[in-house]
């Protein structure tokens, strides 16, 4: 009998995401009001539970409420961005709210405001999370418009707000985030899963290799 374990039809390998390169681009997938929920993004029920450990199966559910169409539009596009409003991922803590949105290639979503929790698991699962410095500038955003954040690495790690750019339109905006250190680090390495692997092979490096004894320090 081999080493390898037998999966179910529905039990699959966690994606997860490459790291960003020096920019972030795409078009606005889906433009959203206030309040949308965990449940808005990745609907409930007992059509939908069995699938949890399947994340390309139950993507093709993501945002069903509000368009249906959006799994099969970011895949066409290679993914994008969310545009939304206030209080963004209110509700439950749901993480396949964020990985299947990644999954689909959602790659940053851009609001007024964020729920807490929701706001975690994005970063967790590689996916920019950034406000609005000015939340009336979500007016000159249309779905379908393309936008790019040049010079990602810089701005990531910078403080101060950065600029978007409307490639639709030709204007640009004012945007935000407010990752601390430990949370530019995981969007750096493509999300937590690939953080934390990268973490555990640095602990492996610098470990002395089994066998091996350390040289006494002299005094």
């Amino acid at each position: 009998m081999g080493s390898t374990r037998d999966r179910g039809p529905n039990i699959k390998p966690l994606p997860t995401r490459e790291a960003p390169g020096d920019k972030l681009e795409g078009i606005v997938l889906l433009k959203v009001g206030d309040n949308i929920t965990t449940d808005h993004i990745m609907p409930a029920g007992s059509k939908i539970l069995p699938l949890r450990s399947n994340i390309p199966a139950i993507s093709e559910f993501v945002f069903n409420q509000v368009d249906p169409t959006f799994p099969k539009r970011a895949k066409e596009a290679g993914g994008g961005f969310v545009v939304g409003g206030d209080n963004y991922g209110q509700g439950s803590s749901r993480e396949h709210a964020a990985l299947a949105p990644m999954f689909l290639g959602v790659k940053g979503v851009l609001v007024k405001s964020f729920a807490r929790i929701h706001r975690s698991n994005l970063i967790n699962f590689g996916i920019l999370p950034m406000t609005f410095t000015t939340p009336a500038d979500i007016e000159g955003v249309s779905q379908g418009d393309a936008l790019e954040i040049p010079d990602l690495q810089t701005i990531v790690r910078a403080e101060h707000p950065f600029p978007v750019k409307n490639l639709t339109t030709g204007k640009s905006f004012q945007a935000t985030h407010s990752l601390s250190a430990r949370e530019k680090e995981i969007m750096f390495s493509g999300g937590l899963l690939n953080f934390t692997r990268q973490q555990m092979e640095k602990q492996k490096g610098s470990a002395p290799a089994k066998g091996k004894k350390l040289s006494p320090t002299k005094t």
